[in-house]
């Protein structure tokens, strides 16, 4: 036989994109249009709808940038089409190419109830089946006019992302609005050839399945008559009927759809447009559950469904009805999806107390997994997060875009830093907007790396980020793939299923330990400082609130903020939301995220400030307020008191214009460039800067990634630097122990000043950075003289470590990591911390000299200035603090974390303030001390070990205990776990590695 496959394959494409799309609808007619231009941010719903409205005709341009545009489409429906099948047609000036990414609409009848969302891929609005003939159409459309600030010229820098740059030009031009009737047999005869097409195409040219395929859609394109493809829809299908109903082979991979939208939280949009993406979707995925019987929708993020509760009512009636019907699922059980490598201990384990309550108290519903398909890579620490939080299983994409190693397994359990593990799934399809394309399906058999052991995966299916969710034609083709030769089999399922059947069918798949590092976006650890900072103050002043509100609660009756608290908690929360919190959003999001860290810091300022009067009360005894877990300048954990400062700290200059700064337990030399050229551990008779290289070295990179701006640092980016050593001034502080330095280079300026606190072993180091570069990376550099393979980075509940080398592709490929308040480097009897405020992205080098000695270098990542998204990233002032910790043992490390994140506090008050929890080996580090959630008064403490040992401790209430018991993150009892004894308020308790631990304390 002759090979005429490419013949009739190109054929398809013809016939199908000329003239049987487009007899879908073989018959329309315009509809009226009016329009109303809201002046200002988005109205409510009703005042939408009574807006006076001014005619508007297809052609039209519309939509100022962010602006929201009120459109009512009238019209009757012909006599001639009663009993056919009639949608309206709306497109609002779509590119189909780009849901999510551009403007949107929401569609209402005129009492206001929601029908379903407008996208480029879902333009249709059922008016009829069948429809009566002289019906009367009348629709409401609230369009979002989304400017475009990604295109398809990638990356390039726009005005278009904040309001107040982003001009008032129309955005969209109105494309069509009609009435047609909708040919269902045409429907169905495109989304069969479709199906077979897009299979056929992934099977080898050899097989006989795809010949056979080949000339059944050759029987089917010759039965099509081209001038009546309506009146041959039928006879066309039927040639097709025998290779649609072949099954799928018994060993075919089985891929579980779960309905999906992935909607990111803020991103090219800001916060307020995100409520209305959500609400969109939601109404359309409820309308396609009430069409598909089979179709399971999942959404995640509580966030998001408390966004529709409190904004769209009426689409929240119908979420709600079907939730109760089991088919639109509560996912992931978090308050976002958020970043998990930057938020901080309790933050990350909020992030499940707020989303799993939220389930909890709104439809009964417990999750089993964490569900984070595009979080940029996931902390070590993460694991027992999970699990302490009631979960059991994660799903996540993004790892798939690592582009040095390919991730080996699928499907495997993951280790954390304590030992727990949790069963872990990559969906091989690769993505999190699957369409049911058969390149997305077969890619997912041949790419699953666990063939053998597993035959499952799960496939996310649907337009994400406002694209509308999943569509009609995704449902129809998972029908026809359900059971299908040459193909996997696909089925809707929920998560909770597809994690039943994975785990079932491989109880004992492959174990990865450590951090899933995303190699990749890397420079999330560092764009936008700002917004950075105000996490991590925001962590801590609610660590403040929360204990001195607590402490006082229980000592004078102070009346607990818990509303207020739980509100803020979730601002904090959203906000670190995976493109807020990493920096890859546009300017509007940032600037809206640094007002309200400033409001959540003023509203916590007075919480912690009413608390701690409250407890000092009235007298004149200065008192210091400790909310660190560890002891500080006498004053214990958790209570305040006067404090003890011993030794005193000396400035002299040298004889080449430089300083030395000595306390008595540290000597630092500072040279006349303002350079750290010597810091003497004088206990140990050990120095800290490698021979011949100064520390507190400012680097400057040139930083223009090949894609990604926000995002990716590329390892090229060190092929030049610049090191900053001129100096404009190098003279003493004012309190004449301190030494400040002034550099300008560029258009920038940086000031700072080193500093030797009395009776403390560790160099202060406060930059001050007026920053005005463009497409730079700034460093902060320590080059130690320290010989180690490996170093610890602090993470949730506890550190791990890195390598210093570069032995394999898998290490080199970290040459940007996270940590949070320090990393620590060490030899068997002497080791070095460098702790931080709010930075996150660092680098950790080694070289060998031509003494023989290894030069460490520990460099602290400060700043970056890349154009896209926001065009003027942390242009500004910025104000950065670190520690040099000589001689530091990994508890030190630790110690001195808390210490630069918890500044004192002062005020005079009647004497000494007892802590509410004392904790007895230093080891074990509590992380919050709170009133239970639940209003009961009961105190909850929560800590774990620090140091990477076991640790036998006393935990010392001071107050009078009634009981206690061992509770997950949600304050639950642990049915599996003994409570521990208590004797006169000591509780006893042993602690693995890094093991955490929630105990509920009832008060007596």
């Amino acid at each position: 036989m002759h090979d005429d496959r490419t013949l009739v394959e190109a054929r398809l494409r013809r016939v199908l994109d000329e003239r049987i799309r487009p007899a879908v609808y073989p018959e329309s007619v315009p509809l009226e249009v009016a329009v109303w231009h809201a002046p200002g941010e988005p109205v409510p719903v009703a005042e939408g709808l009574a807006a006076d409205v001014e005619p508007i005709t297809v052609g039209s341009r519309w939509g100022a940038p962010w602006g929201t545009s009120w459109f009512r489409v009238t019209g009757t429906v012909p006599e001639a089409w009663a009993g056919r099948t009639v949608e309206a047609v709306l497109d609002l000036g779509f590119d189909e190419n780009m849901p999510g990414f551009q403007c949107e609409g929401l569609v209402y009848r005129p009492d206001g109830t929601p029908v379903k969302g407008l996208n480029p891929r879902n333009q249709w609005v059922r008016i009829g089946a069948p429809v009566q003939g002289g019906e009367e159409v009348r629709l409401h459309v609230e369009a979002a006019s989304n400017p475009v600030v990604m295109d398809y010229r990638p990356f390039t820098p726009t005005p278009l992302g904040d309001l107040e740059t982003a001009g008032s030009d129309p955005q969209y031009t109105l494309a069509r609005m009609d009435l047609a009737v909708l040919d269902e047999t045409v429907w169905h005869l495109v989304t069969d050839l479709e199906v077979l097409g897009e299979l056929m195409a992934e099977l080898p040219v050899d097989s006989p399945r795809r010949w056979e395929i080949l000339r059944a859609v050759e029987r089917a394109l010759d039965a099509v008559d081209l001038q009546d493809v309506g009146g041959t829809a039928e006879r066309a299908r039927s040639r097709l009927t025998d290779v649609l109903a072949a099954p799928a082979v018994p060993s075919a991979h089985r891929i579980s759809a779960v309905g999906h939208a992935h909607i990111d939280s803020a991103w090219l949009w800001p916060l307020r447009e995100t409520v209305r993406k959500v609400a969109r979707t939601a109404a359309n995925m409820t309308a396609l559950l009430d069409d598909e019987p089979d179709f399971v929708f999942a959404m995640s993020q509580a966030q998001q469904w408390a966004w529709v509760k409190e904004h769209r009512p009426e689409v929240w009636a119908r979420v709600k009805k079907a939730v109760a019907e089991g088919r639109f699922v509560p996912a992931g059980g978090m308050w976002v999806e958020s970043d998990t490598n930057m938020p901080g201990s309790e933050a990350m384990a909020r992030q499940f107390v707020h989303g799993k309550r939220f389930f909890l108290d709104e439809f009964g519903v417990e999750n089993d997994e964490a569900w984070l398909p595009d979080t940029f890579g996931f902390a070590a620490g993460l694991p027992q997060i999970i699990k302490a939080a009631g979960s059991r299983y994660l799903l996540t994409q993004k790892i798939s875009w690592s582009r040095t190693n390919s991730f080996p397994h699928h499907t495997f359990r993951w280790e954390g830093i304590d030992g727990t593990r949790i069963f872990t799934h990559f969906p091989p399809v690769d993505t999190y907007n699957c369409s049911m394309r058969g390149a997305e399906i077969a890619h997912a058999v041949r790419n699953f790396k666990d063939k053998g052991a597993a035959r499952h995966s799960l496939a996310p299916t649907g337009w994400g980020d406002g694209g509308g969710g999943t569509t009609r034609e995704m449902v129809a083709k998972a029908a026809r793939l359900s059971d299908l030769e040459g193909s996997a089999t696909v089925t809707w399922e929920t998560p909770s299923a597809f994690f039943a059947k994975a785990e079932a069918e491989n109880p004992e798949p492959p174990v990865w330990v450590g951090e899933l590092y995303l190699e990749l976006h890397r420079a999330t650890l560092t764009s936008q400082a700002g917004t950075k900072q105000g996490n991590r103050r925001s962590e801590h002043l609610l660590r403040e609130a929360e204990l001195w509100a607590a402490t006082a609660a229980v000592r004078t009756g102070f009346p607990y903020p818990y509303a207020d608290l739980d509100r803020i908690w979730k601002t904090v929360l959203l906000h670190q939301f995976h493109d807020i919190l990493p920096g890859s959003s546009i300017a509007w999001v940032h600037r809206e995220a640094r007002a309200t860290y400033a409001r959540v810091a003023d509203e916590l300022g007075g919480i912690i400030d009413a608390a701690q009067r409250a407890v000092a009360g009235e007298g004149s005894v200065p008192l210091f307020f400790n909310a660190a877990p560890h002891t500080r300048s006498g004053v214990p954990a958790g209570g305040a008191r006067p404090a003890e400062v011993s030794g005193r700290t000396t400035r002299a200059e040298r004889p080449d214009g430089g300083h030395v700064l000595d306390n008595g337990l540290l000597r630092v030399g500072v040279d006349a460039r303002g350079l750290v050229d010597s810091a003497l551990d004088l206990a140990a008779g050990r120095e800290t800067i490698a021979p011949g290289r100064t520390g507190n070295l400012l680097q400057l990179h040139q930083d223009l990634p090949n894609m990604w701006d926000a995002w990716d640092v590329d390892e090229f980016y060190r092929n030049t630097v610049t090191d900053l050593t001129d100096a404009d001034e190098v003279t003493p502080g004012d309190d004449g122990v301190t030494v400040r330095i002034v550099r300008t280079f560029g258009a920038s300026r940086v000031t700072q000043v080193l500093s030797l606190p009395p009776g403390e072993k560790r160099l202060v180091v406060d930059t001050e950075v007026d920053w005005h570069e463009t497409e730079k990376f700034l460093k902060l550099a320590f080059p130690l003289d320290l010989h180690t393979d490996r170093y610890a980075s602090e993470t949730q509940f506890g550190h791990f470590f890195r390598p210093t080398h570069t032995n394999t592709s898998w290490e080199a490929a970290k040459f940007e990591a996270c940590n949070h308040r320090f990393v620590h480097l060490q030899e068997p009897d002497w080791g070095v911390a460098v702790v931080n405020d709010g930075t996150y992205g660092h680098d950790v080098t080694r070289a060998v000299r031509g003494d023989g000695g290894t030069t460490t270098t520990v460099r602290v990542s400060l700043l970056r200035a890349p154009r896209f998204p926001d065009p003027e990233t942390d242009q500004g002032v910025h104000r950065f603090r670190h520690a040099l910790v000589p001689g530091a043992s990994i508890g030190d490390a630790v110690r001195e974390g808390w210490r630069v994140n918890l500044p004192e506090r002062r005020l005079h008050g009647a004497g000494e303030v007892a802590p509410l929890v004392t904790v007895d080996r230093d080891s074990v580090v509590v992380t919050a001390v709170k009133l239970a959630d639940d209003g009961s008064g009961d105190v909850v403490v929560r800590f774990h070990e620090a140091h990477g040992a076991r640790a036998h401790a006393t935990l010392t209430a001071g107050f009078p205990v009634a009981g206690v018991e061992v509770t997950d993150l949600l304050e639950r009892p642990l049915a599996d776990t003994a409570p521990p004894t208590v004797d006169d308020g000591r509780i006893t308790v042993r602690l693995r590695p890094f093991e955490l631990t929630t105990l509920r304390l009832k008060r007596a």
